[in-house]
């Protein structure tokens, strides 16, 4: 299908269940240095069979057939928060992701074409690079953290500072605390029961326990688990991405216990070491707001804050309002944090579908 021409492109839309379509979008990604987990066939696929949230997958194409640029959407439709088409629902990153700036501006226009045509829900680009002027730059809000994996654990912990090197050597020296790192049914079972404790403790309706498994299903050994028990209680467990030389911990979280045991600083720095040993050279500790004590704890871990930098657009100049941290929410986060945990897990995911 056609979206849109311009002076030496055509932009298509790919169909994501076709393997020849979506293996050269794939295969795009893969060799560029900007490409991100979220740009795959795989996170596309997942989010739909997750959510119902249909991708939409468009591809600068130039005259010789080679694809010069893609951008993914998610459809994200919700009563509760609103309509949006955003690249990519429940992602960190994504957005434009061109080998020719003359893709930028064909892309961009197919996705306010595509808006239009659906409604005139808002756009929502994570990442990438800047669609035009008539675009809103977000910048300020969420902060990024990567630092080059050491050369072995003696050397991942020195480049922990001090202080909070402290904290993982009482962790270290826990002969009850054990990790696991696998993608075996007792993990996926131990990694949902941890997360949801974690996130309903933050104020934060838990995803549905699909998007997990849909995810580790749809990027097969690039996706794992890792969980730290304390006996035989998970403690913390975190959903991890493998991508281009990448460890990108996505999902993860702790029970109430988990600071007073310091098992999410065990359990991080024992995925640097599981990553190195996938011979991964990178950890992306992934996005934080800014100036919150998640983006102080992994600073204090070694990591520097970098701006991310996302574009928005709409119709009629509108954007969602998903922000936790927004005054519209304070009250409701304040009572999900007083749930019981059983009732949380029930609501949650009927709920977290629209957020995307």
């Amino acid at each position: 299908m056609m979206v849109c021409n311009a002076a030496d492109f055509g932009v298509t839309m790919l169909d994501v269940d076709d393997p020849g379509q979506t293996q050269a979008a794939d295969d795009f990604v893969m060799a560029h240095d900007a490409g991100t987990p979220f740009h795959r066939a795989a996170w596309l696929r997942a989010i739909t069979q997750a959510t119902g949230h249909r991708a939409l997958l468009l591809a600068a194409v130039a005259p010789s057939g080679q694809i010069r640029g893609i951008l993914p959407l998610h459809h994200v439709k919700s009563r509760l928060f609103g309509d949006a088409l955003v690249s990519c629902a429940f992602a960190v990153d994504g957005g434009l992701l061109v080998t020719d700036d003359r893709a930028v501006a064909p892309l961009a226009a197919a996705a306010q074409g595509l808006a239009r045509t659906r409604g005139g829900p808002p756009l929502e680009l994570r990442g990438g690079v800047a669609p035009g002027d008539e675009w809103q730059r977000c910048e300020g809000e969420y902060v990024g953290f990567v630092r080059p994996l050491a050369a072995d654990d003696d050397a991942e912990l020195l480049a922990v500072p001090r202080k909070h090197r402290a904290e993982l050597r009482k962790a270290l020296a826990n002969p009850a605390l054990s990790v696991e790192a696998g993608r075996s049914e007792r993990l996926r079972r131990d990694h949902y029961r941890v997360y949801a404790a974690s996130v309903r403790n933050l104020g934060t309706p838990v995803f549905p326990a699909k998007l997990f498994q849909s995810v580790l299903q749809q990027f097969g050994k690039d996706a794992d688990l890792l969980v730290v028990r304390d006996g035989d209680r998970p403690v913390s467990a975190v959903l991890t991405l493998y991508h281009q030389g990448r460890v990108m911990p996505y999902w993860g979280g702790g029970v109430a216990d988990a600071r007073r045991l310091r098992s999410n600083e065990l359990m991080y720095y024992r995925l640097m070491s599981h990553g190195r040993d996938r011979g991964m050279t990178q950890f992306d500790f992934g996005r934080s707001k800014a100036g919150s004590g998640q983006a102080a704890w992994k600073k204090s871990f070694g990591f520097d804050p970098a701006p991310r930098v996302y574009h928005s657009w709409s119709v009629d100049g509108t954007r969602r309002d998903v922000n936790p941290n927004s005054a519209k929410y304070q009250r409701r986060i304040e009572y999900w944090k007083r749930l019981p945990l059983p009732v949380a897990n029930i609501l949650g995911p009927l709920i977290s579908r629209g957020l995307g």
